[in-house]
């Protein structure tokens, strides 16, 4: 009966459902994960393993090696997704195990909060509360941040990490199930850790990086009308400005992807968001997104971004819902 259930077209697309209804209601819970690793943390320490022992010698040897350490935690990453995918498969409500599962890998509720305490921070506490919430979710330097610049920062997170945090994911378990759901992630988290251009990661993490820039290619750019739409409906919001945006400012950001959410969101909130930025003290020259936009970004503005990703992320919902609605 397990394996009929499992074969069935509804499953996956209800496990889907499912994980972005647990994940919109429960996030993740701090009770939980005090006790039990999360998987991401679990993946990250993985990478810290191969990092702390592999990444030595010359640059080639360490392009190598990087080259050799992400294959190794893709695979490894598949074939637990495979494994996980094929006991609940076999199990009663299997599927519903295989949402809760898919719901710890998504970021959506835990990117909310992040980016809502920035917002709390600059009324409750003025700038000193706004860079030390922004802190946490950023990593240029908050010191170097007025006011407008910490809600700017908070608005380009909260547009880059819906499309890596929630769009990205949901793309990938949609196209692979759980072997892609956690493929992605294991990619991601890499990226994250050791795909950034430092002296010590910059032959390493070469791999992981361009990696991540691939998974993300098509994502980022369904993000971009997926704004569109949710800007339709929140007052004030210009779905035309964030489809503009997004063609003519997107590919003139640093990164191959991160402008297609960032310029949108821009857009259809009339903000310019990216341009220059500080880094440890180095100063990053990156294009304006939305240009002509408003630069002087405040706490309300953060919320009318935070209004504008909940309406994308209802989106996806529906388009979870509608497709599991045609299967049956």
């Amino acid at each position: 009966m397990g394996l009929i259930l499992a074969d069935a077209a509804w499953v996956p697309l209800a496990a889907l459902c499912l994980a972005l209804l647990l994940d919109a209601l429960i996030g993740d819970p701090d009770w939980l994960w005090r006790r039990v690793p999360h998987p991401v943390v679990a993946i990250g320490r993985a990478i810290g393993f191969v990092d702390d022992r592999l990444n030595r010698g010359s640059g080639r040897r360490r392009r190598v090696a990087g080259v050799g350490a992400v294959a190794v935690l893709v695979s490894g990453a598949i074939g637990l997704g495979w494994g996980l995918a094929a006991l609940t498969g076999r199990i009663p409500f299997g599927w519903a195990v295989e949402a809760a599962i898919a719901a710890t890998l998504l970021a959506g509720r835990s990117l909310v909060c992040h980016v809502g305490a920035v917002a709390d921070g600059l009324d409750r506490a003025g700038l000193d509360g706004g860079r030390r919430a922004v802190a946490r979710i950023v990593g240029r330097d908050p010191d170097s941040l007025d006011e407008a610049g910490v809600a700017r920062a908070a608005i380009e997170s909260l547009a880059e990490n819906f499309s890596d945090g929630l769009a990205a994911p949901v793309f990938w378990y949609a196209l692979a199930g759980l072997p892609g759901l956690l493929a992605y992630k294991a990619i991601n988290t890499a990226d994250s850790m050791i795909g950034h251009r430092s002296e010590r990661h910059r032959a390493f993490g070469w791999a992981a990086a361009r990696l991540d820039d691939l998974v993300n290619l098509i994502p980022a750019r369904l993000t971009a009308p997926l704004f569109a739409l949710a800007a339709v409906v929140l007052p004030g919001a210009s779905p035309r400005a964030a489809l503009a945006a997004a063609w003519a400012d997107a590919p003139h950001h640093r990164s191959p992807n991160a402008g297609w959410p960032e310029a949108a969101m821009a857009g259809a909130l009339g903000l310019a968001l990216a341009g220059p930025r500080a880094y440890g003290g180095d100063v990053v020259a990156d294009a304006w997104m939305n240009r002509d936009g408003r630069q002087a970004a405040m706490a309300s503005d953060i919320r009318r971004a935070l209004r504008l990703a909940a309406g994308a992320w209802v989106l996806i919902g529906l388009a979870a819902l509608a497709a599991l609605a045609a299967t049956l």
